[in-house]
């Protein structure tokens, strides 16, 4: 690594990663799949906002002893709750102005996740995607958005890998040591593969493919957080295979000697 930073050293860095015939390229996505990532992008930063607004109604309700539950339903009936307090008429006024900001987030976000489903649906790879247990609409629109090329990766192994759903390594000396999960890639991305697998493993016992079998001798011998990841590890495989054979998910066709 050269010290400082110029155009002449970034191109000289990148003729000589070029000449690397070990090195990796990442693929440029589409359109479509930018589309996708670009509303992905900001569907989170409005629930994002939309969380911010709720702790602070929460919090400026606590202050006055009103503890209001944070839950959408409550939220709903706000102005019903504030109606059996005596407040004083500014604060009244400030809880109703956040409260027409979270509803108006709420509407934006509904509106962004319509458009998500509309753009998943146009795109037939991205649609196969569906029919995978445990990825719903979010999960394989960020997919869809985020894999970019398939061809890129050898193996389902390699997409899990660069999700971070993979013992990292920490060997020397000939001595092989498996840690906990890489954690590397997308973390948004890695979060909604392990909250999808904690959704099948809580109806594996209704399950009666190969996978619910998997999924029940492994509860019986690891932890379910440790049955979560290797659930979403298999997720991501199974998806790299739904997008590179250009097919749907198939449970009598799934492959656990892995």
């Amino acid at each position: 690594m050269k010290s400082n930073k110029n155009d002449y050293i970034d191109a000289e860095a990148i003729c000589e990663a070029a000449s690397r015939p070990a090195m990796r390229f990442v693929e440029p996505r589409t359109e479509a799949q930018q589309l996708l990532a670009a509303l992905h992008r900001a569907r989170e930063g409005l629930v994002t906002e939309r969380t911010a607004t709720i702790n602070r109604i929460h919090g400026v309700l606590l202050e006055f002893g009103i503890v209001v539950p944070l839950s959408r339903a409550t939220l709903r009936r706000l102005p019903d709750v504030l109606a059996v307090h005596d407040l004083p008429p500014r604060l009244i006024q400030l809880i109703h102005r956040l409260h027409a900001h979270y509803r108006y987030l709420d509407q934006q976000i509904d509106d962004v996740e319509r458009d998500l489903t509309s753009q998943l649906h146009e795109d037939e790879n991205a649609a196969r995607l569906l029919s995978i247990p445990g990825i719903g609409t979010i999960t394989a629109s960020l997919l869809a958005s985020e894999v970019g090329n398939v061809a890129q990766f050898a193996g389902g192994r390699n997409f899990a890998a660069s999700i971070g759903l993979v013992p990292r390594q920490h060997s020397t000396g000939g001595r092989s040591v498996l840690c906990g999960i890489s954690k590397r890639g997308d973390k948004h991305l890695r979060h909604l593969l392990v909250q999808g697998a904690r959704a099948v493993i809580q109806r594996a016992e209704k399950r009666t493919d190969r996978l619910g079998e998997w999924i029940r001798s492994m509860l019986r011998r690891r932890h379910s957080n440790v049955v979560a990841c290797a659930v979403a590890n298999k997720l991501a495989r199974i998806a790299w295979a739904v997008l590179t054979r250009h097919t749907t998910y198939d449970a009598a066709r799934l492959k656990l000697a892995d």
